[in-house]
């Protein structure tokens, strides 16, 4: 297979914050179909609005081979389907392939000879062809090598990154055979800027990349628990860090709360395969639980600074600042700052969100709890700075306060000169 002799249609399945940069990417070379089941999603997408903020207006209308749909007979005469829907996981932190069979399934009904599915959802070693590829074959009547191929080639979007995009980090691609490995990588390397990577095998591939976000996992796991034994010691671990930090080969990471849909969710993946071969990775899971505690940790720590204070905890105010899981960005997927939120309200405090880049609507539905998009006009015992978005650092809140209240700035990220009393881990 030949990109450029081939006739080819591509059709992206999941428009979230991986698959619409790379539909658009993609539509502005080659006929392109963006694929959603959210018909409200595609109307916005329709009229070049994207909620996620991941892509411009100017973007998207720059594709112009792009077309968006939520009809299954759109994507039909495709002849490569990159599938990019979530990959959670349950209530009891079990990976869920749910939606990456679901997408399996529909695409089963489409599948004809030489296509190619290519699968970027982050999943363990083994997924895409022990899980994936059985569902295309068994519904399809079609034979996996034979008659249709497969690929992965793991994302790499950071949600809310301006400089680190689609096209500026290095893709790694791998295919089912050698043939379809070298078609999807020189597919890939039509639109990354900064190269590819061809893994030998499709597992390779899927090892690759929950393996980026566990070795974030552990490093985060490891400034948290630094967070918890210099707090005991009466430290403040943003000066041990910043001293730290002095040395040129010191890994520059902060402790705090972690969310998301990667590094929150990708171990569990890699656990959940380690387990099937009877290996249980310590370190890994250690680090899981450590993080996990986080929320609880720091929930502890603005309690006792509110007693140190002689603040009197039931009935106070506390104003949380972020409900996103990480700065500057939109998503509230496995947002940790619900967490803390709960761990606080068992102290019968009055606790208010407070973001402006959430949706609320959206937040209410999915954690049934209320934040504001405009700061409440209200005096705080506490505002705690959670999440912080640029627009939060450079604002007064000490007007905002109670007297004798303080400011829990849980990352040190204000100039806490100008703050008044101000508490970090």
């Amino acid at each position: 297979m030949n990109i450029f002799s081939e006739n080819i249609k591509i059709a992206i399945i999941g428009l979230g914050y991986v698959g619409l940069p790379l539909a658009v990417e993609f539509g502005k070379k080659f006929t392109t179909v963006g694929f959603d089941i959210n018909k409200n999603r595609i109307e916005e997408l329709k009229k070049n609005n994207d909620t996620t903020l991941e892509c411009s207006a100017e973007e998207i209308a720059s594709a112009e081979k792009l077309t968006f749909s939520d009809s299954i007979d759109d994507i039909k005469a495709s002849t490569v389907y990159i599938v990019t829907v979530p990959t959670p996981v349950d209530k009891h932190f079990k990976p869920d392939l749910t939606p990456l069979i679901s997408a399996s399934r529909m695409l089963s009904k489409v599948l004809k000879k030489g296509d190619l599915v290519i699968y970027e959802s982050t999943v363990y070693p083994g997924a895409t062809e022990d899980d994936c590829v059985p569902v295309l074959e068994e519904l399809s009547g079609l034979k996996y090598n034979r008659d249709f191929y497969a690929g992965y080639s793991p994302e790499r979007i950071n949600p809310g990154d301006k400089e680190n995009r689609l096209t500026t980090i290095k893709k790694i691609t791998s295919g089912s055979t050698p043939e379809i490995a070298s078609f999807v990588d020189d597919l890939y390397s039509e639109i990354i800027i900064a190269g590819t990577h061809k893994a030998p095998t499709i597992k390779v591939a899927e090892a690759a990349k929950v393996i980026e976000n566990t070795q974030r996992d552990v490093n985060i796991a490891l400034m948290n628990e630094f967070a918890m034994m210099f707090n005991k010691m009466g430290i403040n671990t943003f000066d041990v860090l910043k001293a730290a930090s002095t040395k040129w080969n010191f890994i520059k990471l902060q402790p705090g709360l972690v969310g998301g849909h990667c590094i929150g969710v990708d171990p569990y993946y890699l656990l959940q395969k380690a387990n099937e071969f009877n290996y249980t990775p310590d370190m890994i899971r250690s680090a899981r639980e450590i993080n996990n505690r986080m929320a609880g940790f720091i929930s502890r720590h603005i309690i006792d600074s509110m007693v140190m204070r002689s603040c009197i905890v039931p009935g106070s105010r506390l104003l949380i600042l972020g409900a996103t899981f990480k700065e500057n960005c939109p998503d509230i997927r496995n947002t940790k700052v619900i967490d803390l939120c709960m761990a606080l309200s068992k102290y019968n405090i009055n606790i208010d969100i407070f973001d402006p880049h959430a949706d609320s609507e959206h937040f209410f539905k999915e954690y049934g709890v209320k934040i504001y998009n405009k700061q409440p006009d209200e005096k705080y015992d506490v505002i705690a700075l959670v999440v912080p978005h640029e627009c939060f650092l450079n604002k007064d809140w000490t007007i905002s306060l109670k007297e004798n209240g303080f400011i829990y700035d849980m990352k040190s990220r204000l100039a806490n000169e100008n703050f008044g009393s101000v508490v970090t881990l």
